[in-house]
């Protein structure tokens, strides 16, 4: 008996992903004035990059623990952290957002939808069908079936 009971402990234990104290590394960024090197020497490698005009750098914090045995154990969340850092093609930052859990409730999702063109209709589909007739009967001999 007092093996289980020594095993169980009051302590609570939180399972962290992703980059430690992303908050107090973000507040020593300066836009302007930081640049690659110094993102990678205090955040290390991002974990999402995207490129469109400027590079697009994402870091996330994340931490849960396992809840009170009333909730059989789900996972309660207790940091979410998003910093989203842009960067120019000289290397420097040019922008930078910090985002927690109350600024990701507040996000809402366009409820817009995009059209799907007939596939009958387009120009691609009839001369991808065409090549397709050409390259099945190249001299037109095969009968219609």
């Amino acid at each position: 008996m007092l093996i289980i009971i020594s095993n169980c402990t009051l302590k609570t234990v939180v399972k962290h992903h992703g980059v430690h104290f992303l908050e107090k590394k973000y507040e020593s960024l300066n836009v302007s004035t930081s640049n690659k090197n110094d993102i990678l020497r205090l955040f290390g490698p991002p974990s999402t990059k995207s490129t469109f005009d400027n590079d697009i750098w994402i870091y996330i914090e994340r931490k849960t623990t396992a809840s009170e045995l009333k909730s059989l154990g789900r996972k309660k969340l207790l940091v979410n952290n998003v910093v989203i850092l842009e960067i120019n093609n000289k290397g420097l930052l040019i922008k930078k957002s910090f985002l927690n859990n109350s600024d990701m409730n507040k996000l809402t999702i366009s409820k817009n939808e995009t059209s799907v063109m007939d596939r009958k209709d387009t120009f691609i589909n009839s001369f991808l069908g065409s090549l397709k007739q050409k390259i099945n009967d190249p001299l037109g001999k095969r009968k219609a079936k």
